[in-house]
């Protein structure tokens, strides 16, 4: 992907919409229901991304600074699961995705170049770190999707074989 910081910034300034447009929409019961057990449900997802929304600031400011940055681990590091009213963490999370969209503006194309030392990976980029930032944003929405779609593919009947790809049951 040769535009990385525009197919970037407009790739995640859509999700906060999703989340918002679901949260409003969607029972709480289903953005509770995890996919399987030990897996996600779709607020802790949602969950997920807000902690590392904090996370991808941090590091977008260590790679403007020249300073290095350690690993984060969401088991050890994020907010553990709890009760959360959904609208308001999908709230939260635009807050802060308005806030990087910001400290994106004064990215340029040749600061896509800047290295830093990520504690667990080594030498990373910029560039690199952007394409993961999108990457992570469509995955766990679309994990999140996926938790929701459990108990539409078990009512769907002889349908069912269908949702083959997707179907935890």
């Amino acid at each position: 992907m040769d535009a990385v910081l525009e197919s970037t910034r407009a790739m995640i300034a859509t999700t906060p919409e999703r989340w918002l447009a679901m949260t409003q929409a969607l029972p709480a019961e289903l953005l509770q229901a995890p996919a399987a057990a030990g897996e996600w449900s779709a607020l802790e997802c949602l969950q997920h991304l807000v902690d590392t929304e904090k996370v991808f600031q941090f590091r977008l400011r260590a790679f403007l600074e020249g300073r290095d940055f350690p690993g984060f681990n969401p088991d050890e590091e994020g907010t553990p699961p709890g009760p959360a009213v959904p609208l308001a963490l999908a709230e939260e999370f635009a807050r802060l995705r308005r806030e990087s969209l910001a400290m994106l503006e004064s990215v340029s194309p040749a600061d896509l170049a800047r290295r830093a030392r990520h504690a667990e990976l080594g030498m990373v980029t910029l560039g690199e770190m952007l394409h993961e930032w999108g990457a992570h944003d469509l995955n766990h929405t679309v994990q999140a999707e996926r938790a929701m779609m459990q108990p539409f593919i078990a009512g769907s009947g002889p349908w069912r074989k269908f949702f083959a790809d997707h179907d935890l049951g």
